[in-house]
């Protein structure tokens, strides 16, 4: 099938580029009409803090919704000053005034008096929004806290947001790291291929792909629930991806013309070997990212939805446009050389610097295996370690309003004020209950991790109130859900007994420590369904049972280097001025579980090109030995490639975006995919290999005879004999 689609992608190849470019400009025209809709909200079904909210939106529409700060801070003076008093109720004023605002306390009202520090220098307005926040459009958020900031800031007063509305608007641009990756990338593959035109064209079908990944998330998030992270995950996975992917095709599409293939001949090899190799590689991928449905969680859906898509748009890129592009370039693709870098393809097999390093291994794999996967196990210990927990808003750059609100916050009332618990009660009695309450909230007040309980609020028809908790520590604090945990399991309990009153804990922390729990329970589900898949397929394409257990195990062994180096360094603080850790905190709970779908199956893409060369090698009689040597020699050089593009991609994350999630992320993935590319791919690989033997390629013979036929790749000297139609 994919020889079909090259024949017609190089001979239609002008309207293969034409449809790319029309599609293209097509989905970005049509998703900037629609605008952006992303949602951070954490729905989770069945959980306490899920029924809190929906107790909420019953009896409390409003509270439901949750609160935004305004914070607001004089370094001269008081708030309570007339000028500034004056600036304050303006902005509350204007604030009222807003479609999307139900309320407003203003803290220097009677009303609001407990939203103004003791020293009256830090206050905030607290604004609730009539809607959902996840409906709120950046640009709405920015009309919403305009309103407000203008007449303080003429005041001379500082301003700052947090919560919801600080988040719409605290997106700092990633086009920084993206440039910075995909520059890293044409350095690579310049040197490399040591050609222009070659180096070129990965990079301009991941482009593509690219460009249409962006604007279907885009369209997406007005069906689907889509954080606003996902985005920039979507580009960090499909530039990395969709060079690598074109990589390994221009690398064969060049070995056919340096075997003295016309281009047609080569783009036909090249797209049945490793487009073949290509399709299954992104398919894995798939795979493996399908296990985030399992959560059930529609944040997660959002996220593993817009990196699937991300990852298909490279691989149809690949796989369709790159053909085309091929068949533009013809044998041109290495006339603009860089000089002293052109890798001439010559036939055969060159035994190089990769030969003669494996055959070192290969020489000494019990000494080498051992220290690899000593050195793997050093890297993961710290993963037992690992705390999940969302992290709030205190670990946003200082740059950024969202954290100065978080400050100013602190300062003035403690870090709990940044993360309150919004408790609803259901008063089946109705005023018969009202006292009850009161006794609950001397009972809260007089818990230790507790700092202030507000007066219950009750609704228009007393049955049903609201109670707000503030910790005495911040939202991402261990010490905080403890203190959740006690409030449902023991304070709570014992203050309603004998009682039809109930009192359920939520607001966006609760949640928070809900999904973490959730996450953390769905964890090995996901990871133990994930390698049984990727067994099967393995086990189907190579028609072995060692060769799927070993990639399953090395995979786990590369993950969990990566676990171990963003604990070591997010959480416990190691090399924390080297990163730009301005504090330390915990793992947001979703990013392991990213991590290791997304790992797992690039991980694989490295193990199908290895393996299916050495395969090829073995099938052609050599022995197990010499064809592990050649698989090495064969793959060594392009593997580095791929695996340095992905590094620089994915560190340029580090390096360039000021989000602490997609520092942690793109940590993780850089770690896994170079020890994936050294250590596992380059030394453990060819130890086991060479320790097994021809136990490598054992497969029982019941199951060989019911196996389907599966074929990663042709070999190239059958396709000397198919037909390429030479018109266009």
């Amino acid at each position: 099938m994919l020889q079909a689609v090259a024949r017609t992608c190089v001979r239609r190849r002008f309207v293969v580029l034409g449809v790319w470019l029309v599609a293209t400009i097509a989905l970005v025209a049509i998703s900037h009409r629609m605008g952006d809709n992303t949602n951070d909200n954490l729905s989770l079904p069945g959980t306490n803090s899920q029924q809190a909210t929906d107790t909420l939106s019953h009896s409390f529409p409003a509270q439901a919704n949750g609160t935004s700060p305004i914070v607001v801070h004089t370094a001269k003076g008081k708030l309570t000053d007339s000028q500034n008093a004056d600036a304050i109720n303006q902005a509350a004023a204007n604030l009222g005034k807003q479609p999307d605002v139900a309320s407003v306390v203003n803290p220097v009202t009677p009303e609001g008096a407990s939203a103004l520090a003791k020293d009256q220098t830090t206050g905030y307005l607290s604004v609730t929004l009539a809607v959902s926040p996840g409906s709120i459009s950046q640009s709405e958020a920015q009309s919403i806290i305009a309103s407000a900031a203008k007449p303080m800031q003429a005041a001379g007063l500082q301003v700052e947001t947090g919560g919801q509305l600080g988040q719409k608007v605290s997106k700092p641009a990633t086009e920084s790291s993206e440039l910075i990756g995909i520059v890293a990338a044409m350095v690579i593959l310049a040197v490399t291929f040591g050609t222009i035109t070659a180096m070129l064209l990965p990079i301009v079908t991941a482009i593509f792909g690219l460009l249409a990944t962006l604007a279907i998330v885009r369209i997406l998030g007005h069906v689907l629930t889509v954080p606003s992270v996902a985005p920039t995950l979507a580009t960090m996975i499909g530039l990395g991806v969709g060079i690598d992917y074109a990589l390994f095709i221009v690398t064969r599409f060049r070995q056919g013309l340096g075997e003295g293939r016309s281009p047609r001949e080569a783009v036909v090899q090249a797209m049945a070997t490793s487009g073949r190799a290509v399709l299954f590689a992104g398919t894995t991928v798939l795979i493996s990212l399908l296990g985030l449905l399992l959560i059930g969680q529609e944040y997660l859906d959002g996220l593993a939805v817009g990196t699937m898509l991300a990852v298909l748009a490279v691989m149809a890129g690949a796989l369709t446009l790159l053909p085309a592009m091929l068949g533009f370039a013809g044998t041109a693709i290495d006339r603009l050389h860089v000089p002293g870098l052109l890798q001439t393809v010559k036939p055969g097999l060159e035994r190089g610097f990769w030969w003669r390093w494996s055959r070192t291994v290969q020489r000494y794999p019990v000494r080498c295996g051992a220290v690899a996967f000593v050195v793997l196990v050093v890297l993961a210990l710290p993963l037992f370690s690992m705390r999940l927990a969302f992290t709030d808003s205190g670990n946003d750059p200082t740059t950024l309003t969202t954290r100065q609100a978080y400050d100013l916050i602190t300062a003035g009332f403690g870090p709990g004020f940044n993360g309150r618990l919004v408790l609803a009660a259901e008063l089946p009695r109705g005023a018969r209950d009202h006292a009850l309450l009161g006794d609950i909230d001397d009972k809260l007040a007089r818990v230790s991790d507790v700092a202030r309980v507000a007066p219950p609020l009750f609704n228009a028809l007393g049955n049903a109130a609201v109670v707000i908790v503030y910790p005495t520590t911040a939202p991402q604090a261990a010490a905080t859900s403890s203190l959740v945990t006690e409030l449902r399991a023991s304070v709570i309990p014992a203050a309603t007994a004998g009682t039809d009153v109930r009192v359920l804990v939520g607001g966006e922390t609760a949640a928070g420590i809900d999904a973490s729990s959730q996450l953390s329970q769905r964890l090995p589900l996901v990871i133990g369904l994930v390698i049984l898949l990727s067994f099967v397929l393995l086990m189907l394409v190579f028609r072995s049972i060692a060769i799927p257990l070993k990639a399953a195990a090395m995979n786990l062994l590369s993950i969990g280097a990566a676990y171990g180096a963003i604990v070591a360094v997010y959480q416990w603080g190691w090399l924390a001025a080297v990163f730009g850790v301005s504090r330390t905190g915990p793992i947001d709970p979703w990013i392991p579980l990213m991590m290791f779908t997304i790992t797992f199956g690039l991980s694989m893409d490295y193990e199908v090109f290895l393996l299916s060369r050495v395969q090829e090698s073995w099938r052609s009689g050599v022995g197990n030995s010499i064809a592990v040597a050649d698989g090495i020699a064969t793959t060594g050089r392009v593997i580095t490639a791929a695996a340095a593009i992905m590094v620089c991609v994915f560190g340029s994350f580090v390096v360039g975006d000021p989000l602490r999630i997609l520092d942690v992320f793109g940590l993780g993935l850089a770690v896994a995919i170079l020890v994936d590319a050294t250590l596992v791919r380059m030394v453990l690989v060819p130890s086991i290999m060479q320790l097994l033997g021809n136990a490598n390629w054992w497969f029982p013979a019941r199951l060989g005879n019911q196996r389907p036929a599966v074929e990663l790749e042709k070999a190239a000297t059958s396709l000397a004999t198919v037909p390429i139609d030479a018109s266009g």
